[in-house]
């Protein structure tokens, strides 16, 4: 068989999930590797099939032995090494899987059709299925991931609309705290939209901003507008002199090197001159203030006291908080610790359960394939639901059935039948096409080969009065024929086994939507 550049069957995708079929997967259509259903198939030379990028990936550092092979215990020296130029494309097994009725696995969505327009329309498109944000990583279903981005994103990008700089989203709310550009409102005269960087400035120009007096240093308590501190100066000269007079004499007073009696001082910013008659006065008033300074001293010396307690008490508690922060921090490393060791125990659980499904699959399809098992070389193949499959046969959706498998013995030949209900090849669309597989056994190594007996197919009627029937003796030296090296060999048979029309109205051949088609292959000689 000539072979086909693997190169130019490119997939960058694995296999097809298996939750994807609508049907229960035949091991014949799951890859070796992924052990999904095959996407873009290829056959090695020892007959099993794989991806082609998971047969890729196993060959991309050169040939390689085949694991189902040596699992299969059928591992044979050349046929079982995979070699990139011993495999081509299984074009046949890729057709029969694209007609497989598949469904959407996402949560929510209702899509049905087959595997060929699951991987050409919907596949990476369902509105339903949750991909992961590229930023924060969070799971989100794909139609919400343009509204995600724009406004929920924990980690998306903003520009600060006032300057302009870039910003992650959750240190924008911080910035506007401290961007020089924000537009702030003046309280006092209402105006709106002055940048932060002006709004100081704009402050001490408000006119109807209101400050303390200049002279509130030495007592004045007036707060005026901006605008009329010039007036409050002028209308206030009096009144802020006694201020300046009484602040002086205080610190005059504080002085210790107070000049002697009969010399000029000064008093409140003038120059005056005391006479000696006035020194029990000047006597009296020093009295006067040394206790006045005594008590100042006192309230003073109360005030350090009282704040030195307050920063003892602050000092305690920020060591107390310290404390509880670091045991906090200690608490959430363990915690996370905790998390991750359950993650981990979480992923392994679940890879676990993902082998036992994998198993009970198997074990179900072994179970199926028991069910309608035959080693006599007799089998009677019921087909249930006859004009459903027709129209699905019609649509294309699934030209073709195969039957359950059945034996010569029970350790000979594995055959089974294929039936297409629509016609196949010269028979499409007038015809039922039948056809006869080879399967291989796991005892074909015991067999005489190529099978050559005798196969009788059968359409019943269901009244017992006239079967359709067709034989043939197998062609020996046809493919069809000889062991199989893959899960099957190539179906032989009837294209124009029985006319459609003879299935139609009140047929004996269809009864209550059902037909029965009988296969008797010839023992003798075996």
């Amino acid at each position: 068989m000539a072979r086909i550049s693997l190169p130019s069957l490119d997939s960058s995708l694995p296999g097809i999930p298996q939750s994807v079929l609508a049907v229960s997967m035949e091991a014949k259509y799951q890859c070796q590797q992924c052990h999904q259903v095959l996407r873009k198939p290829v056959q090695a030379q020892c007959g099993h099939r794989f991806c082609v990028h998971c047969f890729k990936l196993l060959t991309s550092s050169g040939p390689k032995p085949c694991e189902a092979c040596r699992q299969e215990e059928i591992y044979e020296e050349p046929q079982s090494i995979l070699n990139s130029n011993e495999a081509f494309p299984d074009n046949a097994a890729g057709r029969e899987i694209a007609s497989l009725p598949a469904k959407c696995i996402s949560e929510g969505c209702s899509w049905t059709g087959c595997i060929k327009e699951y991987e050409a329309q919907h596949e990476g498109k369902c509105e339903y299925e949750r991909v992961p944000c590229e930023t924060c990583q969070v799971l989100i279903l794909r139609s919400e991931k343009e509204r995600h981005n724009e406004r929920e994103c924990e980690a998306r990008t903003l520009n600060c609309k006032y300057c302009k700089v870039s910003f992650n989203f959750k240190e924008i709310k911080a910035h506007d705290e401290i961007c020089q550009k924000f537009p702030m409102q003046c309280k006092d005269c209402g105006k709106k939209k002055i940048p932060r960087e002006k709004f100081l400035d704009h402050s001490r120009s408000c006119a109807k901003s209101k400050t303390a007096c200049p002279f509130s240093e030495v007592g004045c308590k007036v707060v005026i507008d901006n605008g009329k501190h010039s007036d409050h100066e002028q209308t206030s000269v009096m009144e802020h002199m006694r201020l300046i007079l009484a602040t002086m004499s205080l610190v005059r007073l504080q002085r210790p090197d107070a000049p002697g009696l009969g010399e000029w001082q000064e008093d409140s910013g003038l120059g005056l001159y005391r006479a000696p008659e006035d020194g029990a006065t000047a006597t009296a008033a020093t009295d006067g203030g040394g206790a006045a300074a005594s008590g100042q001293t006192f309230g003073l010396d109360h005030k350090v006291r009282a704040l030195e307690n307050i920063v003892c008490v602050l000092n305690r508690e920020v060591e107390r908080s310290s404390l509880t922060l670091e045991a906090f921090s200690r608490q959430h490393r363990l915690d996370q610790d905790k998390i991750e060791n359950l993650g981990n125990k979480v992923r392994q659980l679940e890879r676990t359960l993902t082998m036992r499904d994998l198993q009970l699959a198997e074990t179900d399809q072994t179970l199926r394939e028991l069910q309608f098992c035959t080693f006599d070389g007799v089998f009677v193949w019921k087909i249930a639901d006859f004009s459903r499959r027709r129209q699905d046969a019609v649509a294309g959706r699934t030209p073709a059935m195969f039957s359950p498998a059945f034996y010569s013995s029970k350790y000979g030949y594995k055959m089974c039948l294929r039936l297409y209900l629509n016609g196949d090849g010269t028979g499409r669309g007038t015809h039922l096409s039948l056809f006869f597989v080879v399967m291989r056994g796991k005892c074909d190594a015991l067999l005489k080969w190529p099978f050559s007996q005798k196969v009788t197919l059968m359409l019943l009627d269901q009244n017992n009065r006239e079967h359709i029937i067709d034989a043939f003796r197998p062609d020996v030296s046809s493919t069809s024929f000889q062991r199989p090296i893959s899960e099957m060999n190539i179906a032989s048979g009837c294209p124009l086994f029985c006319p459609l029309a003879k299935l139609a109205g009140k047929s004996s051949y269809l009864r209550d939507d059902t037909i029965f088609i009988k296969a008797i292959v010839d023992l003798t000689g075996l």
